[in-house]
């Protein structure tokens, strides 16, 4: 695995272009296009983000109160690019302005003003050519065309990060709105200039989030943090089913993950308990209570102690290889050895705030087979559950009604298959996007390091002495160094292709490549 230099960045805004041939860049107030293959500067632009008359004269008192404006006033705070890789936007939610550029014309810009409003969020519909403005305090929500110059509100929205979504077909735009008191779900025609198709109430009285189906046929949304509570929803606005366990675990929904197939849905709360829901009748078919203990069979992976010193971060190792079952590492009973690094001070990493319980993520990789779940109480430990096919429970054929229920019944039960233990508390972890390569996991805990796990290691015939038994141990698991001498990875992301991935500090980054072998 190759590395680039380290780069200079700004709120963690950087991003690969969906053909992945370029790599966006934000430092400061600068926009910074490089070339993916060779990392030279292809395009660069200074952002004009100095507000606007009216969001000027409104921050006039507060600047005169506080006597003096911070510099990072003005730095970009949301970049982004197009669908297509032809147009990036640079927002800067503190004075108010939404800046586009054309990759291929680099006169042409075009300049969004929110006003007296004021911006939270800024981000790209996926047409491209339509951007989406959410103003302060749930105010509304604007589409501003860059086609037609036409602006569409809509007013009231509940979340800006996590209360709508758009069809996987990019034709209808789904939004959890608040009128009167009461949560209600607007559906709009995004290729009809934001039609309104339908409006309904919905069964929440706080909505937390919403989450569209894969197949865009229906949506869950839950409650607030004090109620466990799920729904699921039609587009046209009829209850199909809901959720609560029999046992009320006291708080809330955490996590929702959908499988990629739209067959099953992974609610987790703050009790460390995750039900696979099925969508023929909404009830759970599984109940995954996550271990302190591994049963027999698992395959348990553990960090080296002390290897980032005995190699001075370059190379890679190995992870060291643990007999099952072990009791795993918990937040009351791990004790913290001497970090270079206090993974504390790394900003993404949620899963270690005082208090903090419950299931922090759930993530299905992208072929469905692979389920990825954290917890707070074991900030360490990343456990992988082998999920099963869909279509495996409906290949048998069915000579009697009674074997016909019991026999697919058995497989869609998740076994857990694998536990990564890390020194310090996991602050990423991230699938590789490919789908041919859905089996390859990147971590991120705050240090000197990525850690790459991957089912992909295929044995050659000669050199395996197991067998076909032994394809069920074709797995490896390995740390890998970074070699910069001030540098702590908080973050992963992978390169649309899967073939890169962007590591991230507080204020600097890097990527690794794939060295591809000759002839390949």
């Amino acid at each position: 695995m190759d590395f680039t230099e380290i780069y200079k960045q700004t709120a963690s805004l950087v991003a690969f272009s969906p053909g992945t041939h370029f790599l966006l860049t934000a430092a400061q107030d600068r926009l910074i296009i490089r070339r993916s293959d060779s990392f030279e500067i292809a395009r660069s632009w200074l952002v004009d983000t100095s507000p606007s008359p009216t969001s000027a004269a409104l921050a006039s008192t507060n600047t005169k109160q506080k006597g003096r404006v911070e510099e990072a006033t003005n730095w970009i705070t949301h970049a982004a690019w197009s669908c297509d890789s032809e147009y990036v936007l640079a927002a800067c939610t503190k004075t108010g302005v939404v800046s586009a550029f054309k990759l291929r014309d680099e006169t042409w810009t075009a300049r969004i003003e929110a006003g007296a409003e004021g911006l939270v969020k800024a981000e790209w519909a996926p047409d491209g050519r339509t951007i989406l403005c959410f103003s302060e305090w749930g105010l509304r929500v604007t589409m501003w065309s860059l086609v037609t110059g036409a602006a569409t509100h809509i007013q009231y929205p509940i979340h800006p990060d996590r209360g709508y979504a758009y069809r996987k077909d990019a034709r209808y735009f789904v939004l959890a709105e608040r009128h009167k008191s009461k949560d209600t779900l607007g559906v709009y025609d995004a290729q009809e200039a934001y039609r309104l198709v339908r409006h309904f109430p919905l069964p929440t009285s706080s909505l937390a989030s919403v989450s569209l189906s894969p197949t865009g046929n229906c949506l869950a949304i839950w409650e607030g943090p004090l109620e466990f509570k799920l729904y699921i929803v039609s587009l046209a606005g009829n209850v199909l089913g809901s959720f609560s366990p029999e046992q009320d675990p006291g708080f809330g929904i955490r996590k929702v993950s959908w499988h990629p197939s739209g067959m099953f849905l992974a609610v987790a709360g703050s009790d460390d308990k995750v039900y696979i829901l099925e969508s023929l009748t909404w009830n759970p078919i599984a109940t995954l209570d996550l271990p302190t203990r591994t049963p027999a069979g698992v395959h348990i992976w553990r960090e080296p102690a002390g290897w980032l010193e005995a190699t001075h971060g370059r190379g890679f190792l190995s992870y060291e290889r643990i007999q099952s079952p072990v009791s795993l590492p918990t937040t009351s009973s791990q004790v913290r050895s001497k970090p270079a690094k206090p993974a504390s001070s790394a900003r993404p990493a949620p899963a270690t705030p005082r208090g903090a319980s419950g299931t922090t993520q759930l993530a299905f990789n992208t072929s469905g087979t692979l389920l990825l779940i954290r917890s707070a109480a074991m900030p360490t430990a990343v456990l992988l559950y082998d999920f099963p096919l869909p279509s495996s429970a409906s290949q048998p054929p069915a000579p009697a009604t009674s074997s016909t229920r019991s026999t697919p019944a058995e497989p869609l039960v998740p076994r857990l298959r694998t536990v990564l233990l890390h020194t310090a508390p996991v602050s990423a972890a991230r699938w590789n996007p490919e789908p041919g390569r859905a089996g390859r996991l990147a971590l991120a805990c705050g240090s000197q390091s990525v850690y790459i796990w991957s089912d992909e290691w295929v044995f050659e015939p000669d050199s395996n002495p197991h067998g076909a038994a032994g394809e069920e141990d074709a797995e490896v698991a390995e740390c890998v160094g970074v070699p910069a001498q001030k540098f702590a990875a908080r973050d992963v992301r992978w390169a649309p292709d899967g073939k890169a991935m962007i590591l991230l500090d507080e204020d600097t980054f890097c990527c690794a490549c794939e060295v591809e072998e000759e002839g390949s």
